[in-house]
């Protein structure tokens, strides 16, 4: 979602020169007439959607220093720029006091608040990003803080608002990269065990010799390398919540002693004489069908029930798609902050597009998607081709999976979605079994795609499985070697590599090389 940001100013001339520059660096312009209509938008529903405001200080009415006076308080992580033709100490001091993030002489140049506005939201954004942090930190996360604005989000925040008000025992479903674990934090942080301890074990993580040991604690000796006493999972807990993610993942013995310290209320640390008291609210995750699991004799079915209390499923990401815009807006100003990098927004296409992906990652892979994006990105908006893995997934943008300098071979006549590739594979000298295609072998985008991304180097075998990282890269070094005739210093440049790392992987394929 495009940032949306306020302009307050009383002249009309200064408003659309400023409207102009909002609108060119990619955020769309809210412009309102004085002081008095800014603080209406502000404080009414459409408040929460501005970003950032640019705000002169010299209006009639409501100038821009009472505009900051009652602004800042009630919204003081809303970043606000201020405009004035007086520049003096005072002034710039006395703006500075009240709440103003930056203070811009006029006549502006549309580069100084092109810098000013990008700092600002840079600034914005991480320190939003942080509180989000120290609020999971500290068992504070509540649902306000979640991007879960959607329709299939509504039964979720409803039942996780009324799980909070009681200590009953929470089983969260859903797939992998949902976002279990945030559920569950926020149902933390609006409980009556806000502040307390927040602790997530990840069940499949944990070596199965060690599981108990991590879980419930164990003494000084009790085994060979306890060399000295640890307090469990369930102790680290205590006063709080207790996160067990891929609960599913426990072995059956593990389930046992699960199910008696959630009886009894208590733990018995391994080589304790003992059992230890624990006072923890439980909330479980799975991405697997426990019942189904629990036919099968893979689960015991006392403690699916012990569970199973309250049961909320967290739909996938397909199922809400409206969640999209608002994740990549966050992702792109958190990672283009963390980066460095110069990317404000992402361009109409590139979100249509994201909009139509299935996203069977779901918001774990929207993160890591948009953060490739921005990595590899070189302008101020996120595009079509800045995305080429969902590219060549989604109807209608498989063209853009295909590298640029591949795609003059395309006709230009034909449309996206019927366009061909004339591939004519040259042979390859180092191959086992050199492709012997015809010349006017016609191979749509997407078989393109799949097949060879350049001079011949297959990334798929013979039955259609990628190939390893290993054999492709083997293969680009031989083809290079051949390309450049053995020149090594050229071939490392090519390559991206140093020339040292260059000969040992020769040495390790096993290749002969003679320079020129």
């Amino acid at each position: 979602m495009t940032q949306s940001i306020l302009i307050v100013d009383d002249d009309p001339a200064q408003r659309r020169i400023l409207e102009e520059v909002v609108n060119r660096d990619g955020y769309r312009a809210v412009p309102v007439d004085g002081g008095e209509a800014a603080l209406a938008y502000l404080e009414g529903p459409s408040g929460a959607e501005i970003s950032l405001v640019v705000l002169d200080l010299v209006m009639p009415g409501v100038d821009g220093m009472e505009v900051l006076k009652r602004v800042h308080p009630g919204k003081p992580n809303l970043p606000i720029i201020v405009l004035t033709a007086h520049g003096g100490i005072e002034t710039v001091v006395n703006v500075m006091r009240e709440g103003a993030t930056d203070f811009v002489i006029k006549p502006v140049s549309p580069e100084r608040l092109h810098v000013s506005m990008r700092n600002a939201l840079k600034v914005n954004a991480m320190a939003g990003e942080i509180s989000r942090l120290q609020k999971k930190q500290s068992g504070r996360l509540t649902f306000g803080d979640l991007i879960a604005n959607s329709h299939g989000m509504d039964q979720v925040i409803r039942l996780g608002k009324r799980a909070a008000q009681s200590n009953i025992p929470i089983l969260i479903e859903g797939e992998s990269g949902v976002g279990k674990e945030l559920i569950a934090s926020a149902i933390q942080g609006e409980s009556e065990r806000a502040g307390k301890p927040f602790i997530t074990v990840n069940c499949g993580a944990i070596p199965e010799n060690l599981v108990e040991s991590i879980l419930f604690g164990h003494e000084k000796g009790a085994f060979t390398g306890a060399n000295e006493k640890h307090a469990g999972k369930f102790q680290e807990a205590s006063g709080g919540t207790l996160f067990l993610d891929e609960i599913g993942e426990l072995p059956l013995d593990v389930q046992v002693k699960l199910l008696r310290a959630l009886q009894q209320g208590e733990v018995d640390p391994v080589g304790s004489k003992k059992p230890v008291k624990v006072d923890i609210r439980l909330i479980s995750a799975t991405n697997r069908d426990l019942l189904q699991m629990v036919k099968e004799g893979r689960f015991r079915e006392d403690l699916y029930y012990r569970l199973n209390v309250f049961p909320m499923h967290v739909p996938p990401l397909r199922q809400r798609k409206d969640d999209i815009p608002d994740l990549v807006a966050h992702f792109i100003r958190r990672l283009s902050a963390e980066e460095g990098k110069a990317v404000v927004g992402i361009s109409r296409d590139a979100m249509a597009m994201l909009m139509a992906f299935e996203w069977p990652g779901n918001v774990r892979q929207v993160e890591n998607t948009v953060f490739r994006a921005i990595v590899l990105s070189d302008g101020e908006m996120l595009e079509v081709s800045d995305f080429p893995q969902v590219a060549s997934m989604v109807e209608g943008y498989a063209a853009a999976a295909v590298p640029s300098g591949m795609r003059e071979h395309a006709p230009t006549h034909a449309a996206p979605s019927e366009a061909y590739i004339q591939a004519a594979p040259q042979p390859n000298p180092y191959a086992a079994s050199p492709a012997q295609a015809p010349a006017d072998t016609r191979h749509t985008l997407a078989d393109f795609a799949r097949s060879n991304f350049s001079d011949g180097i297959a990334i798929t075998d013979d039955a259609g499985n990628m190939r390893k990282l290993e054999d492709i890269e083997a293969e680009m070094i031989r083809l290079a070697i051949d390309k450049y005739k053995g020149h090594m210093t050229e071939v490392a440049r090519r390559l991206g590599i140093g020339r040292s790392t260059l000969y040992r992987k020769v040495r390790d394929l096993g290749l002969e090389v003679r320079e020129s």
